[in-house]
């Protein structure tokens, strides 16, 4: 689920602090970037401030005001690339569009509340984050996309418990001459019914039960073949 970005007043430490880390959980601060000023949405840039990027979310934190500060998680950053277009922003920046969750009847971004005083972080979309050394961007980038890497996205339950089912296509049952089509099928683990999620013995089980279905039909032409004999 999209958290979206959210306020950050908590901090740590003497002058403008630093951010509180989930330590517990493994987050690791990855870089500390000063001098970045932020801009969410249209409203104009935030006083330049400090940017931290950790393991598992990106903070920012205004230098002069510590009750100031914003972050958003990886797994809320659907989009990271580097700006530098002043068609599309007066600056070079880090752009970011950022997923939220969205309830029924929810206005788009460019509801009203986004231009005035009072901000609603829910209706942000996106944010840039501009360095006072353009020559930082490229470096930031590639911090991005490392701790992007380190937040895959998490696969649903029901999708993870039903992704052993494949169609039909998906399939190659078909012998080769002299080839039982079953063993061969069996032998094909990409093809195999349960094997994308690893579950062999599932696959074991539906495939020995094909197999025992088959012995059983055998079975009953023999004595079909041998009834008819002793007639």
């Amino acid at each position: 689920m999209a958290v979206g970005l959210r306020l950050v007043t908590e901090r740590v430490g003497d002058g403008a602090g630093v951010p509180v880390l989930d330590s517990g959980n493994g987050e690791e601060l990855m870089h500390v970037q000063p001098g970045v000023s932020i801009v969410l949405a249209n409203r104009p840039p935030e006083s330049p401030g400090t940017l931290y990027i950790s393991s598992k979310q990106v903070m920012w934190l205004s230098d002069v005001d510590r009750t100031k500060g914003y972050a958003v998680d990886f797994l809320s950053v659907s989009l990271h690339a580097v700006s530098r277009d002043p068609e599309a922003y007066t600056s070079p920046c880090i752009y970011t569009q950022i997923d939220r969750e969205v309830e029924n009847g929810d206005e788009s971004e460019s509801s009203d509340s986004e231009y005035n005083e009072t901000l609603d972080l829910s209706k942000i979309t996106e944010m840039r984050l501009v360095p006072s050394d353009p020559n930082q961007l490229d470096m930031l980038f590639e911090i991005f996309c490392k701790c992007a890497e380190l937040n895959p996205e998490p696969i649903e339950e029901e999708e993870e418990r039903h992704n052993w089912i494949f169609s039909a296509d998906q399939i190659e049952d078909e012998g080769t001459d002299g080839e039982d089509p079953d063993w061969h099928f069996f032998q094909n683990p990409t093809s195999s019914i349960g094997h994308s999620n690893g579950d062999h013995d599932l696959s074991h089980s539906v495939l020995e039960l094909q197999i025992n279905d088959k012995r059983f039909d055998d079975a009953e032409e023999m004595e079909s073949e041998s009834n008819g004999g002793h007639k």
